[in-house]
Formats: structure tokens, sequence, C-alpha cells
């Protein structure tokens, strides 16, 4: 991964950080809102690492035929 690419873990971190902000009393509304549109941003990248993921993980347990095999995977 290159490393101008955030992480998964460092963009769960910051998703954790941002839900503490927001639930802080003393957050003022426009604040709130400029951190809710990041952690949706950041919550949407992290859904796009974890579907390449994915098709890395069934890229290599497909067998020379095309066929994927999930059997031997306990998820």
């Amino acid at each position: 991964m290159p490393e101008s690419m955030p992480s998964f873990r460092s963009e769960i971190e910051r998703l954790e950080e941002i839900v503490r902000s927001l639930e802080s009393d003393d957050l003022d509304l426009d604040d709130a809102l400029v951190l809710f549109e990041e952690g949706v941003r950041r919550l949407k990248a992290a859904r796009g690492l974890l579907r390449e993921s994915e098709l890395t993980v069934k890229r290599v347990l497909e067998d020379a035929n095309g066929t994927l095999s999930t059997d031997d995977v306990s998820l």
C-alpha cells in the first residue's frame, strides 16, 4: 500500500476520535458538521479498503479453474 494512502487501522482510529468528539457536550454545531463530514469520508474510505481486501482474498482462494473455494476459510 502506498504511504500516501491511509491504512484501515488509521481510518478506524480517526473515526473513533471523531465519535468521541461528537459525543462531547462542548462542540458547537459548525464543528460537529465538519467532523461528521470527515467521519463519512473516512467511513467510505475504510469500506473501500475492506472491499479491496475481500477481492484480494477471493483472488488468492480461486483455484486454477477459476473456482472460488472458501471451504477452508473460517471468518
